[in-house]
């Protein structure tokens, strides 16, 4: 066995060793006891709890410190009993809370909760649980800051007044405040405006702080891959999106970035609550993050606060409760699709990754079909698309093995003259109408399918249009196929596509080795990803099959392909 022999096999080994560790996306989470949201939005009032973090511009110190009104994240305190309110929309229900104005859950009824041991009709709601403390926390807070003093909203006690498609919370007194909420037609955008009696008009005159949630709760099957994807992010005026993932966030230190900042937002795997500004002239000047509590490697709980200046006492933002649907991300504008990247950690695969996205979701809109059948015919057609490409490479790989003997001897004639060697390397390839990338372009038919197939990746890893979506035996596209059989499939096509292939080749033990590893490796690596991922794969493998086969036949016919000649030795060779 030669050295690059042993080192295939060695690293073959090796990526069936380490991939069931690295890529354990299966993992469950048992369910922590949290209240009943689904309840609270028919009126009962949600239990409260407040995080504990004091935060400060530097390291948390053994004591607490004394609280920066401007600057602190939200301290423990108790909140007065609560009168909720509840906004029945198209596609949400918002539940408020006053003292407070802010909303404590969104019901989103046209997403399902999928996080095991649910009832299968409970719709998917939107709550910051703490799950240490069995209770639900509210998804803002509102606080406002005007000089050494710091006023918590959920301390005031608001009069509300109901419309069809607005709410408005209201309170009396020498800094009356009122918060206003107009809802867009389907249930997802909030447009807010407030106003304090008696704030100056000088710049910096007030702020209002707007905590965001510490955590999501999980509304999916994968608790623990939810968790994962727990982050906060904002948009600068003049930049890229941010995204700050809780576990880049540490306990004891705060984070401030400043802005001008167009939005801010607190997501996990599939949904979304994100603050915007309306407009340029009211931007968020910085958001400030710390880490909480570790669970080994998971960072469930986190805290951040946005800063917006009060102008003239009134103050403006919209609010996203929902989905992380490209199609509604994209109709609220200023980069919000963006929030979480499509294959942020490698670089140039987001805007592939939404162009395949775009493609899927517009065959879903224009065939009605289910998701399933969709990937089907996407594979079909990107094969079909690559098949002029993959038939000039099969073909260049067909003459390359021809060409072999005659390499090989050029290769050994001027074993040690590389300048000749190069020459009359040269020269042999335009004999036969080939080039020095002629190689190169062999190898195409197995990279060719990768890009999609990586883009792909991502995209089941982030669409929601593809959670919890069903066909034929697989529960659900976006999680891995609980049976094993489409990772299997998968598997055998590729190996059917190989064996076909090296039919009537010249005999080499690497190439026949690899034939028979590399579908073991994908097989082995595949497993645990997506069941959509391993169909589109499958199909790929499967619509190649004619083309392969074709290309054997003529292969075949051409006659069978001598082996080159293996090195002399002992003896000089002859001219």
């Amino acid at each position: 066995m030669d050295r690059r022999t042993f080192l295939a096999l060695f690293l073959t080994a090796l990526v069936i060793v380490l991939t069931p560790l690295l890529f354990r996306g299966v993992a469950r989470r048992s369910p922590q006891p949290v209240a009943a949201v689904a309840d609270s939005v028919h009126g009962a009032a949600p239990a409260t709890a407040q995080p504990s973090a004091a935060s400060t511009a530097t390291p948390a110190a053994p004591t607490a410190a004394p609280q920066q009104p401007a600057a602190a994240l939200p301290v423990t305190a108790p909140r007065v009993p609560v009168e909720t309110t509840t906004v029945a929309l198209d596609n949400a229900q918002y539940l408020f809370a006053a003292p407070g104005g802010a909303p404590d859950a969104v019901r989103l009824t046209a997403f399902s909760n999928l996080r095991p041991g649910t009832p299968r009709d409970t719709k998917a709601t939107l709550t910051a649980s703490d799950a240490s403390a069995g209770a639900v926390l509210p998804l803002l807070r509102y606080r406002l800051v005007s000089g050494a003093d710091t006023v918590r909203l959920d301390t005031i006690a608001f009069h509300i007044a109901r419309a069809p498609d607005a709410v408005t919370f209201s309170s009396t007194g020498p800094s009356a405040i009122t918060l206003r909420y107009q809802f867009a037609n389907n249930g997802y955008l909030a447009h807010v405006t407030g106003q304090v009696a008696g704030a100056g008009s000088t710049p910096g005159a007030g702020q209002l702080l707007i905590d965001l949630p510490p955590t999501l709760h999980s509304q999916d099957a994968d608790t623990l891959d939810d968790e994962r994807h727990l982050a906060y992010g904002y948009k600068l005026e003049h930049d890229d999106v941010k995204s700050v993932p809780f576990t880049k966030l540490d306990p004891a230190f705060v984070r401030t970035d400043s802005g001008p900042m167009t939005w801010v937002a607190s997501r996990n795997k599939y949904f979304l609550i994100a603050v915007l500004a309306p407009d340029t002239t009211t931007p968020f000047t910085a958001l400030r993050m710390q880490g909480g509590t570790r669970v080994g490697k998971l960072a469930p709980v986190a805290s951040a606060t946005a800063i917006q200046p009060l102008r003239n006492g009134r103050f403006a933002f919209d609010i996203y409760s929902g989905p992380q649907s490209w199609n509604a991300l994209r109709a609220v504008g200023h980069d919000l699709e963006n929030v979480n990247p499509y294959g942020g950690w490698i670089p140039g695969v987001q805007p592939f990754a939404t162009i395949c996205m775009r493609v899927l979701l517009w065959m879903k809109q224009t065939f009605n079909l289910s998701y399933g059948w969709v990937l089907i015919i996407f594979g079909v057609v990107v094969r079909m698309l690559l098949w002029p490409l993959n038939q000039s490479a099969m073909r260049s790989s067909l003459k390359m093995q021809r060409l072999q003997p005659e390499l090989a001897e050029v290769q050994k004639k001027y074993k040690n003259e590389p300048e000749k060697q190069r020459e009359a390397l040269v020269k042999l390839y335009q004999q036969h109408g080939m080039s020095p990338f002629s190689p190169v372009m062999g190898c195409l038919p197995m990279l060719l399918p990768m890009p999609v197939l990586f883009a792909l990746y991502f995209v089941f890893l982030n669409t929601i249009e593809f959670r919890g979506v069903s066909f034929l035996w697989l529960p659900d596209l976006s999680l891995r196929d609980p049976y094993y059989i489409m990772p299997i499939v998968m598997g055998i096509s590729m190996f059917v596509l190989s064996w076909i292939g090296m039919r009537a080749a010249p005999p080499n033990p690497q190439t026949k080795m690899m034939s028979y590893m590399m579908p073991a490796v994908m097989t082995m690596v595949l497993l645990n990803f997506a069941s959509g991922l391993n169909l589109y794969y499958a199909v790929q493998n499967i619509a190649a099959l004619p083309q392969q086969w074709m290309l054997t036949r003529e292969r075949m016919k051409a006659g069978p392909v001598a082996a080159p000649a293996p090195p002399l030795r002992g003896r000089r060779a002859t001219t």
